[in-house]
């Protein structure tokens, strides 16, 4: 019996699935015009994987996906869903090189914003997404379509209850940081510095009390205009990105040398 298969395309969401779970990846598809060194890397960790290469045209590769936007690259993977858990995520943590960053989304219902969520995760180097399973979009096509290659390369852990998952979070050492419009300091003003879960409610109806209540701390994106609130991807966007800027200022003064000037008595 085949097994069952499905399509992902793009240098992302290919290199990103021969880098992280080469078992599932069954075939690639790429294009004879493709030299450059992105098409050099991912030939040779799919030959060194021993997974077949197939050399394809435009015209074949853009019939393949119903799309131009393939990059000349197209995976044939498997199509099972592998579930990441919370303790999977939590269990990795220890091993990072930076501080953790994770995304957690607390009623988000539209598949186009959790693609657009899960590909501004990807875009900050967010190491999971994490959202409750009920009362919440799942990872369907749409989502996946909009996240362009980034259901492919961010987790996407969905929880029974996240009240629960937040505590779990908090206390693998992980600081969990809501974003509300009423929180007294602004993200500006708060410490983004170490390990961080930014949580996110709905545009409609933004955190639940229990989400509220179980956070570290609140923290505002300062509004200067007329609207009331912003799309939670551009939100989390702002949050994330916020955070990156706050450890690349930190991670400046590392390494600088510090001149100690001593009094001879």
């Amino acid at each position: 019996m085949a097994e069952a298969s499905r399509l992902i395309y793009g240098f992302h969401a290919v290199l990103g699935r021969l880098q992280r779970d080469p078992e599932s990846v069954f075939e690639l598809y790429v294009s004879g015009l493709r030299h450059d060194a992105r098409a050099h890397e991912a030939r040779e960790l799919a030959e060194a994987l021993g997974i077949k290469i197939n050399r394809a045209n435009s015209e074949r590769l853009d019939g393949m996906v119903g799309t131009r936007r393939h990059q000349g690259i197209i995976a044939r993977v498997d199509a099972r869903q592998r579930t990441t858990t919370l303790d999977d995520v939590l269990e990795s943590l220890p091993a990072l090189t930076e501080p953790a960053l994770l995304l957690v989304l607390d009623g988000v219902q539209d598949p186009h914003n959790l693609g657009a969520c899960l590909r501004v995760a990807d875009a900050a180097g967010a190491h999971a997404v994490i959202a409750p399973k009920d009362r919440a979009a799942s990872l369907n096509a749409t989502a996946a379509k909009v996240a362009s290659g980034a259901a492919d390369s961010v987790p996407y852990v969905t929880v029974t209850n996240l009240a629960r998952a937040l505590e779990q979070i908090k206390k693998a050492g992980v600081w969990v940081v809501g974003a509300a419009g009423e929180a007294e300091k602004s993200l500006f003003e708060t410490n983004l510095k170490g390990s961080v879960a930014w949580v996110l409610g709905a545009e409609a109806d933004g955190l639940r009390h229990l989400t509220r209540a179980t956070c570290d701390e609140l923290a505002r994106i300062p509004m200067q205009g007329c609207v009331e609130s912003l799309n939670v991807s551009v939100a989390s966007g702002i949050c994330l990105f916020e955070t990156l800027r706050q450890r690349s200022i930190q991670n400046k003064s590392f390494g600088k040398k510090v001149e100690v000037q001593v009094n001879k008595g």
